[in-house]
């Protein structure tokens, strides 16, 4: 867990100009990942992009649609790595209310092996790497334009009466 932690927030600090975020925000960060159940022995590394995004969430104030899991372990270059147990992982996430899964491009096979009724009720997001899913959740936001500002027409009032012209 903790090397998935380091490594996400490797990936973040390499990117942060594509990600939207200022380098200089990294100059004083202090960063704290508290996991309990990390130091429990797993069948193997499979949260890297889920503390990515947490991180990302964080940095940039913006909340991840909650009805959006992810599952897949990243390398230091953003790589997303398969994973194991996928269809295990889906029934939990169905169970839970989930409407959307990320999962590892090299684990899209496997969702061809699921049964209908969970394929029908989940949508699966095949990625190869953390710009894929960062594209996905964050997407650009629109730049906003400049507004020329107007003149405000001043209407004439007669007798406390608005008058409007025709």
């Amino acid at each position: 867990m903790k090397e998935s932690a380091q490594a996400a927030l490797s990936y973040i600090k390499a990117r942060s100009q594509f990600l939207g975020i200022d380098d200089s925000i990294f100059d004083n960060l202090e960063l704290h990942i508290h996991v309990p159940q990390g130091a429990i022995p797993k069948d193997g590394p499979s949260a890297g992009i889920t503390m990515a995004v947490a991180m990302m969430s964080a940095l940039r104030g913006s909340p991840v649609d909650r009805k959006t899991a992810m599952t897949g372990e990243i390398t230091l270059t953003g790589r997303v790595l398969a994973i194991g147990g996928l269809k295990e992982k889906t029934l939990a996430a169905l169970r839970a209310g989930i409407e959307r899964i990320i999962i590892p491009e090299a684990n899209a096979r496997e969702v061809e092996e699921m049964p209908p009724y969970v394929r029908k009720r989940i949508e699966f997001l095949p990625v190869k790497d953390m710009d894929g899913v960062m594209k996905i959740l964050f997407p650009a936001r629109p730049k906003k334009r400049a507004q020329k500002k107007r003149a405000k027409k001043r209407v004439p009032r007669e007798r406390g009466l608005l008058l409007r012209k025709a």
